[in-house]
């Protein structure tokens, strides 16, 4: 124990020595501590901007609905109280429309994201079959499409209106990713597949053993694209779904529920009579657009953390070749 303290003593003397001999690196002048002050600050007020607007929901959702009204909650809950979650409850095949929507979330993404990494790696092998003129037709989706009404009647004649594989099924090629993932896979040394390749691997053992671990960062950041698209996605429950109310989206049963008390709110606005019940409901319509914007919005913010390690390396793909 004594021979470790008087190392420990030594180790501390020459660690003092050696920072007394090279003051000059670490010391900073005005401009510096300036610098530090100003990105400190700037970045304080950065964050703090993005995370109060969630706050700000947050606190009007669980204060009193009365002073929401008036306008007195801004930084802090007054009156908590969580009715307005409980009244979701009233919102007809809520539930089912939850299971959807976490299913559709789930499916989608994972189909989505195995066929960005295939066809991403399948386009950088120079032998494949007309290699750049799939790759080219590929990008040409990305700035030309059909339309609604062409996508629809296309989709008619599949028979996937009214099916619940309309949210799965053209959602599986994304053109954007597969151009992510095609820029990452390059950035991976070639040597690692020629040592495979020798080893008597085919393309499909490469790729399953070798390209997908290497390719998690920019797989987990397409996953992250994919799923806040199909979680806030109400647009094809709402044109495709229209004689199937049970595969209706949690988004578009939110979206119809909001409807209803907004447009109430207004026949209110404009009317001079009216029961009290009626003139309630219309006056939380404030009080509503918050809630539902913030069971809209609570999942992503539960996933997004797991995910965000991958995702600062993913946005940095191709930054540093081998």
């Amino acid at each position: 124990m004594a021979r470790k303290t008087e190392q420990e003593k030594l180790d501390a003397k020459r660690e003092k020595e050696y920072h007394k001999k090279h003051k000059h690196i670490y010391r900073q002048t005005p401009g510096d501590v300036l610098f530090d002050v100003l990105n400190y600050f700037f970045f304080t007020v950065f964050t703090l901007s993005c995370i109060f607007p969630f706050y700000y929901l947050f606190i009007n959702t669980i204060s009193d609905n009365e002073l929401v009204k008036k306008g007195m909650v801004n930084f802090y809950p007054k009156g908590i109280n969580i009715d307005n979650y409980l009244k979701l409850r009233e919102v007809g095949d809520l539930g089912n429309a939850f299971l959807v929507s976490v299913s559709r979330t789930i499916l989608g993404t994972a189909l989505m994201v195995v066929a960005s990494a295939f066809v991403g790696y399948l386009v950088t092998k120079q032998e494949m079959w007309h290699r750049s003129f799939w790759y080219r037709f590929l990008v040409i989706t990305m700035y030309f499409n059909a339309g609604l009404i062409p996508t629809y009647l296309n989709l008619v004649m599949l028979g996937l209106t009214n099916n619940y594989w309309v949210y799965i099924i053209p959602g599986i090629v994304a053109p954007y990713n597969i151009i992510l993932v095609k820029t990452y896979i390059e950035s991976i040394p070639g040597e690692l597949e020629e040592s495979a390749f020798i080893d008597g691997a085919s393309y499909l053992v490469v790729f399953s053993k070798l390209i997908w671990p290497l390719s998690k960062p920019i797989l987990a950041t397409i996953a992250i694209f994919g799923a806040v698209g199909h979680w806030n996605s109400f647009q094809d429950s709402l044109i495709y779904m229209q004689g199937n109310s049970k595969l209706f989206t949690l988004q578009h049963r939110l979206y119809t529920y909001l409807n209803t008390f907004s447009n109430l709110g207004s026949l209110m606005n404009s009317s001079t009579t009216g029961n009290a019940d009626a003139v309630a409901a219309a006056l939380n319509t404030k009080v509503i657009k918050y809630t539902v914007s913030m069971v809209s919005v609570i999942p992503i913010l539960c996933v997004y953390p797991f995910m965000q390690r991958y995702f600062e390396k993913g946005i940095m793909l191709g930054a540093v070749k081998g």
